[in-house]
């Protein structure tokens, strides 16, 4: 702490004596300065414990002093001492009525006691306490960094860091979410900076920021040596920090910068090794591939996974050319970290090797990353049109349906068709569970399709339209029925002579034969393609 007025007035070596405002000595002096200006108010910088013997000053003059003292009172002079026996023999009444009127503190300096000294002992104690904060600081700085070199990952730090700043401390992931915070009910707390962790990403690291209340102030830092943050440190505190709590805290960021590029590093090459081990699963070597994952990755060939492929829903050119323009981080970026904090946080393996524009993934069946990508896929399902063309953030996804080592390679093809369809559909993400459980037709639900089938099926709608008969109607019954001239009568409400007819009026229309099982099929095909029985009739 730094020197207050009650610590000089506690100085027995000095001798002060309290003649105003007592109840203000806990002020803290951040200098000692003498001056017998009439007005020294353009000369003090806030703090001061202003040091006088009245030579320039009416101070027997009531309203002489009220203006003094209350000019001091604006700059934020701490204090003032007033020294007897050399211009006054006692403090003067009107000074002592004015201080204690603004409550503005009012020391006696006796005449044995120098300015110098007072001086002499403001400087000592703020050089005493700012080698406690260096030696507090560098007392936390060894502390920190023995805990980030423990195997428990940053709570340990964060743990230190809050004890050491008497408050809170929460650290960020590249995509924003809290990854660990210290004590644990500060998690909620750190939850909702969000908003304001991600603004400060946005400008070039390093940057910070302060936000919150006076009760609760949170200094936000980002991590990273890099133009993009890598994270964000966010430190809750009741007050502004000083000396020693500053020096924790940029140790603690340093020490987070460097466990940050450490993980970048080794991030890098467990992509190089999963690189190597899908491309072996997919070579059909699944026992090679399981002997070079290791601990790594082995524990994924234990259960059912799912293989994912993502890629820019803009394509990848459209994409490239937004990353060259630097519109943001590549797609694979963005939803590889999405997926890799969802599974270390609930301690799935995971292998995501990028591959160019695309994403190539192995994860959990029904863990948190599938989960994660589903929620991603979703929130861009669901975000205005005007959004959809963001610079990066749209991606399609196709899933495989899940499978074990032996299979990766059908569940490459699996999810390159879910892919496919997804990016047709105009969908974010399509499982291949859906193309196998589903209807076929969805698949066929694009404009070259919908041409093939109004062609195929004009001519007859044309007949229909000119009031000769109702020969698209009758069709789709009569296939419905499979062939069966009584039961699809009965639907129309005729006669099956009648219906026989119809259908030699079909045939002598389109010229096919409805005894070939090809033209039944595209037949049948052309009529779910286009309309709805309610539009044919």
């Amino acid at each position: 702490m730094p020197p207050t007025l009650a610590s000089l007035v506690q100085h027995t070596a000095l001798k002060l004596r309290v003649r105003a405002a007592a109840d203000r000595l806990d002020t803290p002096v951040r200098w000692a300065h003498a001056s017998e200006l009439a007005d020294p108010v353009p000369y003090m910088d806030g703090g001061e414990l202003l040091l006088v013997t009245a030579a320039n000053l009416d101070a027997e003059n009531p309203e002489e002093m009220r203006r003094y003292v209350r000019r001091l009172t604006a700059a934020g002079v701490a204090g003032l001492g007033f020294a007897v026996g050399v211009v006054h023999e006692a403090v003067p009444t009107a000074l002592v009525d004015a201080a204690e009127e603004a409550g503005m503190p009012l020391l006696e300096v006796p005449r044995p006691t120098p300015f110098i000294a007072i001086s002499k002992a403001v400087s000592a104690a703020i050089a005493a306490d700012q080698y406690r904060a260096v030696t507090a600081g560098f007392e936390a700085q060894r502390e920190l960094t023995r805990a980030a070199l423990t195997a428990e990952g940053p709570a340990p730090l964060l743990g230190r860091l809050a004890a050491h700043v008497d408050g809170w401390a929460a650290l960020y992931d590249t995509s924003g979410a809290v990854v660990a915070a210290a004590p644990e009910w500060a998690a909620r707390r750190a939850a909702r900076l969000t908003p304001d962790v991600a603004r400060l990403r946005e400008r070039p690291a390093p940057a910070s920021a302060v936000v919150g209340s006076a009760e609760d102030r949170v200094e936000l830092q980002t991590l990273g040596t890099g133009r993009r943050a890598r994270g964000a440190l966010a430190v809750g505190t009741g007050a502004a920090l000083g000396t020693a709590e500053r020096y924790a805290v940029n140790s603690a960021v340093a020490l987070l910068t460097l466990t940050t590029a450490r993980s970048r590093a080794l991030h890098s090459a467990e992509q190089r090794l999963g690189a190597a081990v899908l491309r072996m699963l997919l070579s059909g070597e699944p026992d090679h591939a399981r002997a070079v994952a290791g601990d790594l990755y082995g524990g994924l060939f234990d259960a059912p996974f799912r293989l994912l492929i993502a890629e820019p829903a803009a394509g990848p050119a459209t994409a490239a050319a937004g990353a060259a323009a630097g519109a943001g981080p590549a797609v694979a970026e963005v939803l590889a970290e999405a997926l890799d904090t969802a599974a270390i946080r609930a301690g799935e393996p995971l292998l995501a090797v990028p591959d160019g524009d695309r994403l190539v993934v192995l994860a959990v069946d029904g863990g948190a990353a599938v989960a994660a990508c589903a929620a991603y896929a979703e929130a861009q399902d669901v975000r205005p049109a005007r959004d959809k063309g963001a610079e990066g953030a749209r991606v399609v996804v196709g899933l495989s349906a899940p499978a074990g080592p032996i299979a990766v390679s059908a569940a490459y093809k699996q999810a390159e068709q879910a892919l496919s369809v997804a990016r047709r559909r105009g969908r974010a993400l399509v499982e291949h569970e859906e193309l196998a459980a589903g209807s076929v037709l969805p698949l066929l639900a694009d404009d070259a399709v919908r041409a093939f089938a109004d062609g195929m099926l004009r001519a007859l709608r044309e007949h229909d339209a000119k009031g000769r008969g109702d020969l698209v109607a009758s069709l789709r019954a009569w296939l419905s029925r499979h062939g069966q001239w009584d039961a699809a009568a009965a639907d129309l409400g005729v006669h099956r002579h009648t219906l026989r007819y119809r259908m030699r009026r079909v045939e002598e229309i389109l010229g096919r034969s409805l005894d070939d099982p090809d033209a039944r099929m595209e037949l049948w095909l052309a009529l779910k393609a286009t309309a709805s029985p309610a539009a044919d009739t």
